[in-house]
């Protein structure tokens, strides 16, 4: 199991869904690759409109910023969770791209 640390005071570990079930520390593959195989309802599907500023918030041209509600990381990708069940992977080197996952 992996340890997700709530970001957001009023988050629960219920509250993530199943989100949290569709990766495995013991599976070698990139979080990119278990969220596309395990999401079965599309897959992973980034939106390509997204911004991460300062490593953390994400914004949507028009849309006040979402800010995290949990994370964890798997390997050396960390991975956020978001209100609207949105989804990022951020790599090492700041690059990231996220999804929603409802």
């Amino acid at each position: 199991m992996m340890v997700w640390v709530l970001r957001d005071p009023r988050a629960t570990p219920e509250g993530l869904g199943l989100i949290p079930s569709f990766l495995s520390a013991d599976d070698p593959r990139p979080a990119r690759e278990q969220f596309h195989e395990r999401y079965v309802f599309g897959g992973w599907q980034p939106i390509a409109a997204l911004t991460l500023i300062a490593g953390e918030c994400l914004k949507y041209p028009g849309d006040p910023p979402l800010w995290p509600i949990a994370e964890t990381q798997l390997g050396d990708e960390r991975i956020i969770l978001y209100p609207a069940s949105i989804v990022a992977i951020v790599q090492p080197d700041g690059s990231f791209e996220a999804a929603r996952m409802d």
